[in-house]
């Protein structure tokens, strides 16, 4: 896949993620938040959480479930650029770091498995 389908693979995944929180009653605070730790996709709240929420897509026929993709380096990465945002927008606030999985199903429809807290 080239980087600018890949690109467009990956924001639509996000948006889908997004419709998903909402529709679970989640606010989104930022999508693609940047800082020098890296990329946040997605900043939720919902009550006293603020969820911090990795993104991964996958098209039919793929190996390996996405959330295998979130390994400990990701993880380490996602945890500095929580508290960079924390820092910056909410120092007291509760922080969870979920794991939004997008599935293509080969008939092109998507599929949204979400995990809470996926890890600390």
């Amino acid at each position: 896949m080239s980087a600018g389908r890949a690109k467009k693979a990956g924001d639509e995944g996000e948006a889908l993620a997004a419709q998903f929180l909402e529709d679970q009653g989640c606010t989104i605070l930022a999508r693609q938040w940047r800082c020098r730790y890296g990329e946040l996709d997605l900043v939720a709240r919902k009550g006293e959480a603020i969820r911090f929420v990795e993104v991964k897509r996958r098209g039919p026929g793929a190996i390996g479930l996405p959330r295998e993709f979130v390994d400990e380096r990701k993880r380490d990465r996602l945890r500095k650029a929580a508290a960079a945002y924390l820092a910056e927008h909410d120092p007291d606030a509760f922080a969870q770091f979920d794991v939004a999985e997008i599935y293509e199903e080969p008939d092109g429809r998507f599929r949204v498995e979400y995990l809470e807290a996926a890890f600390e």
